[in-house]
């Protein structure tokens, strides 16, 4: 079915359906479903750009300008849609069915007939559904209207502008596209409750969730995630010998960086975010050259590109490379008086001369006693770091003293800001603090 008949043809029966009680699906999720509605956008964009090549029609500036906005991948296509037809008997057998014979008379098809009346329940896909809902709503109010709605899921920084000619023949083309492009649906047939039901189950449960590293080096629709491969995997990190792991996580014995880990370090960097999800092209254009030397300076931290890289710096440890690009997002992307040309100096210049080894009391902060904090000079950290009332997690880590080495925690989000606290206060630079 087209997206367009899709809609007029299926239905979801989850547990916010007010007209149903055969429950298969779970609740709607909308920013999930708002997610693909831009990745279909983003197809039909592609199918609108093909179709004029095809015929010869010139692809104007403002189609490339929205292509580009939306985020560019050299192909697109989507899981098909399970369903179930209820109206029907056991296995369809009430269905009037006509085979299509071909030239040798072999059965080539099956002809079904269905009423308007017959409805696809949505088993496995209510999220591509809504997410076409989403899409053909956002494109028909365009049509109507001839400016981008107020609520815009599609280009929050276009909300409510109004459209000039070029960008009206682009979105209508991309309606016409929508009654194109199809999208498969598999439909069983007469399926009770319990089938449903266990359809649902197995098809959310029987397969095997692919890596985060692998699926993102398949991967070139991400703005984030094609500087991640074309300017540092292919280009910076040859040059130096970094390596990248496909593996989630990586070997402590190891030097380098997983491209999981890789892929959080930069949401920090671009986005300041745990990860790159919605990133676009001017995510990355609008920062300049600031993240190339962000990794220029990272990679020139002492014992950095040793074999052992992490047993010899704590710099080598993905948190505190997050730490480091949250300064660099606050203090030359950040909102806030403290971005000066002063502080951006100071932050590229002196992290090098931090002291990242292993024994840095600094990193123990946490585990010592007020005396002992002053004993190590860091009495002052204090004015830096979050108070304790504020019932976050202040377990950075721990110092093996056998081995000489200090791992920090896993829990990531709650730690980096302090160790970037650390950092400030070292070097410097003002605190988050009011």
């Amino acid at each position: 079915m087209s997206l367009f008949d899709l809609l007029q043809h299926t239905e979801v029966a989850n547990s916010q359906s007010k007209n149903t009680d055969h429950v298969a699906q779970r609740p709607l999720n909308i920013p999930h479903a708002t997610g693909l509605a831009k990745y279909l956008l983003g197809g039909l964009l592609y199918a609108a750009y093909n179709k004029r090549v095809k015929l010869g029609n010139p692809t104007d500036g403002k189609m490339e300008e929205l292509m580009s906005t939306i985020g560019k991948q050299p192909y697109y296509a989507i899981a098909p849609i399970v369903a179930s037809l209820r109206n029907c008997q056991k296995n369809g057998t009430n269905i009037k069915v006509v085979p299509l014979k071909s030239l040798t008379d072999e059965t080539a098809a099956y002809k079904i007939f269905l009423s308007q009346a017959d409805v696809l329940w949505v088993v496995d896909g209510q999220h591509r559904r809504k997410g076409a809902e989403i899409v053909i709503d956002f494109l028909k109010y365009i049509s109507t209207y001839h400016k981008y709605p107020a609520r815009n899921p599609m280009f929050a920084s276009k909300t409510g502008e109004e459209l000039n000619s070029e960008e009206m023949a682009v979105w209508n083309e991309c309606l016409e596209q929508s009654k194109l492009c199809t999208i498969n649906i598999e439909v069983h047939l007469g399926l009770d409750v319990d089938q449903e039901q266990q359809l649902f189950h197995d098809l959310n449960n029987k397969s095997k969730k692919v890596e985060k590293s692998i699926a993102f080096a398949f991967d070139s629709s991400n703005a984030v995630n094609a500087y991640i491969k074309n300017e540092l995997i292919n280009k910076k990190f040859v040059d130096t010998d970094f390596e990248v792991h496909e593996k989630d996580q990586s070997d402590w014995s190891k030097s380098g960086l997983s491209r999981k880990e890789l892929i959080a370090i930069n949401a920090v960097l671009f986005m300041n975010k745990s990860n790159i999800l919605n990133a676009v092209p001017a995510t990355v254009e609008d920062k300049g050259d600031i993240p190339d030397k962000f990794w220029d300076v990272v990679l020139e931290i002492p014992n950095m590109l040793e074999e052992t890289a992490k047993q010899l710096t704590v710099a080598a440890q993905p948190v505190v490379l997050k730490a480091i690009a949250k300064l660099y997002f606050d203090f030359f992307f950040g909102k806030h008086a403290a971005r000066t040309e002063e502080n951006q100096k100071k932050l590229m210049v002196d992290i090098l001369n931090v002291d990242f080894s292993h024994n840095n009391p600094m990193w123990q902060y946490y585990t010592m006693t007020p005396e002992e904090r002053g004993a190590a000079g860091l009495a002052e950290l204090a004015e830096y770091l979050p108070s304790d009332d504020e019932g976050k997690n202040r377990d950075l880590g721990a110092y093996d003293a056998n081995a000489g080495t200090f791992r920090f925690g896993a829990k990531h989000n709650d730690i980096y800001p302090v160790i970037g606290d650390m950092i400030r206060w070292k070097l410097g630079l003002p605190s988050r603090k009011k």
